[in-house]
């Protein structure tokens, strides 16, 4: 029996979550000055600010907000033909493309977590996602043949991607080469939001899109922000931990609402290139705190690759705080690496 699970972003329900925790926290909660939510990059945005400045208006934020969200889209996205992404990865040449500064930054960020996983989080791996059906294009909903996969591994590989380090060019070594930066650009535009409304003098705010946050400040009670990580079930939404964060970026990446089921076999939209096939591990998510979003973003993936126990030995060599959430046959177990635990953010 087949059974399709699609979505978009792995914590699509937070911005629910994010709400009850609102209400749970405050007695009588007070409105934000504003509060804003809509749709971007294939999934919602939540944005709020406790304080704003007098001369500020939610009208004027909004404009701005839209004009950041949609440069990023029309910079990042593979689903937009047009995108300056998608004309380099339409481009056969071998030659130095000039790019965007965005752009750079964001592929650079993401050569530079990609050397410190040494490959597990790879933004070339956009053949094998399309293969398996988590692409632009629509769900097979049927495992590729093995052919197919060997094929598509001979067109994957970070290091085939360079970059000038004193310029703003790309250039891949064989015409192939495809990048999707689906598991970054979505920190990376929380980010773009966030440095906006501190340009316009907000100074106590939360941006989410996707499930990836950045948040600064106070929420309105005048307390840290109360963000949820969700229990990794497909079903129902539930609370697994509320975490009370300030000035810093927050990423979650889980495997239980982007796949395909075939016969009980639950096929993962998150690829380990080591085998050309989805994760088959029982890290179910992890959450990763960060300086910024797009690097929480990045790390989460590359948590997801490496499952577990690989993970958690990552994450300790690097001082990452990271908490995961492990499949177990009694439910859930948790483990948090030492940076998270000395982060001292758990409320619940």
């Amino acid at each position: 029996m087949l059974q399709k699970t699609k979505f978009y972003c792995s914590c699509l329900s937070l911005v629910f979550i994010l709400s009850a925790c609102d209400k749970v926290a405050e007695q009588k909660p007070q409105d934000y000055p504003y509060n804003a939510v809509g749709m971007t990059m294939g999934t919602s945005y939540s944005i709020k600010a406790s304080t704003l400045p007098d001369s500020l208006t939610p009208t004027e934020i909004n404009r701005q907000v839209k004009e950041v969200l949609g440069k990023v889209n029309g910079q990042m996205s593979t689903y937009q033909k047009d995108s300056e992404l998608s004309l380099f990865n339409q481009n056969t040449s071998t030659d130095w493309v000039s790019v965007s500064p965005e752009l750079y930054e964001v592929i650079k960020e993401a050569l530079k977590i990609s050397r410190l996983s040494n490959g597990l989080f790879d933004v070339t791996v956009g053949p094998l996602v399309n293969l398996w059906g988590f692409g632009p294009q629509e769900m097979s909903l049927s495992p590729p043949d093995d052919t197919l996969i060997k094929e598509k591994l001979n067109q994957i590989g970070y290091k085939h991607l360079i970059i000038k380090d004193d310029r703003f060019f790309v250039k891949k070594d064989f015409p192939e080469l495809y990048v999707d930066l689906s598991g970054i650009a979505k920190g990376y535009g929380v980010d773009q939001v966030a440095l906006l409304l501190e340009r316009l003098g907000v100074i106590n705010y939360m941006v989410e899109i996707g499930g990836e946050i950045r948040v600064k400040g106070k929420n309105n009670q005048g307390q840290p922000w109360q963000i949820a990580v969700e229990k990794p079930t497909a079903e129902k939404r539930m609370i697994e931990k509320i975490l009370a964060i300030s000035d810093t970026g927050m990423a979650t990446s889980g495997d239980y609402r982007n796949y395909f089921e075939v016969d009980g076999v639950r096929f993962s939209h998150t690829i380990d290139l080591r085998t050309g096939r989805p994760i088959n591990h029982k890290l179910a998510s992890v959450t990763v705190l960060s300086e910024t979003s797009m690097e929480a973003d990045g790390l989460a993936t590359a948590f997801m690759v490496l499952g577990p126990d690989e993970g958690y030995k990552f994450a300790e060599q690097n001082h990452i705080p990271a908490f995961f959430i492990i499949k177990s046959d009694k439910g859930f177990d948790e483990l948090m690496s030492t940076a998270f635990i000395e982060s001292k953010k758990v409320t619940k």
